[in-house]
């Protein structure tokens, strides 16, 4: 479990709090995201470190005292894939012992991009009103 004397603000304050197993497990885990969307962009979000992609929420990434969790709706047709963690809506469990294999990931990753670009296009009237109100 964290340390929480402080309240991390960061993605690398939050994995210094956590046990060393933990840390490299998560660790791993933003690798694999990275990999999987290299457009992606870290935040920090919810009290978790997360990931954007095309200024959407993408997932998060956290650690409770028993498990490590990759967060955020998992898109349908990976109940099977899944069977062997725990998985709820919005989450699913795993240990350090017991990584999320990353042909998994790369395709839950994948499927979220897919996702978002289908109900945010990049070319449509609000993304461009998004962006011209932030220049």
């Amino acid at each position: 479990m964290r340390n929480l004397s402080k309240k991390p603000t960061n993605t690398k304050e939050y994995l210094a709090q956590l046990p060393a197993e933990q840390q490299k497990a998560l660790q791993a885990l933003r690798e694999q995201i990275m990999a999987a969307a290299p457009k992606a962009v870290e935040y920090f979000g919810y009290g978790l470190p997360g990931f954007k992609y095309n200024d959407h929420p993408l997932m998060y990434m956290g650690a409770a005292k028993k498990h490590v969790a990759l967060y955020g709706m998992i898109p349908p047709g990976f109940t099977e894939r899944l069977k062997d963690f725990t998985v709820s809506k919005g989450t699913i469990q795993f240990t350090p012992e017991k990584p999320l294999p990353h042909a998994i990931v790369k395709a839950i990753v994948k499927a979220k991009m897919d996702e978002i670009e289908l109900r945010w296009p990049a070319g449509s009237k609000k993304a461009a009103a998004k962006k011209s109100v932030k220049q």
